[in-house]
């Protein structure tokens, strides 16, 4: 039996869906904003959006993308990647300012 070959190129619509539900997870975390939760208060650094980058920094082979993130509550604090999405538990605290940068 013959599989048939892939597909040259993606489909349009299935990465405009998987962009969406990407967007959704991430939520309004951008670099430059600040977000609360009950596991405290986080900055976030960067948004990875290459799924191999992101797989490799959580270490899980699904991800699609991750966050850099750095502990405000805690002095000295290094940052750390994270996958965790947007819940109706999360708040910002601040947003980004327009450039990406902080306020």
């Amino acid at each position: 039996m013959t599989l048939p070959a892939p597909a040259a190129e993606p489909d349009p619509m299935i990465l405009e869906a998987l962009r969406r539900v990407v967007d959704d997870q991430i939520g309004p975390r951008t670099p430059g904003s600040i977000y609360q939760n009950v596991d405290g208060a986080f900055e976030v650094l960067a948004v990875i959006r290459d799924p191999q980058r992101a797989r490799e920094l959580l270490g899980r082979r699904g991800a699609q993308w991750a966050l850099v993130v750095k502990d405000v509550l805690r002095p000295g604090a290094e940052p750390f990647a994270i996958g965790s999405v947007w819940t109706t538990s999360d708040y910002l605290v601040r947003e980004a300012a327009a450039t990406g940068g902080v306020k």
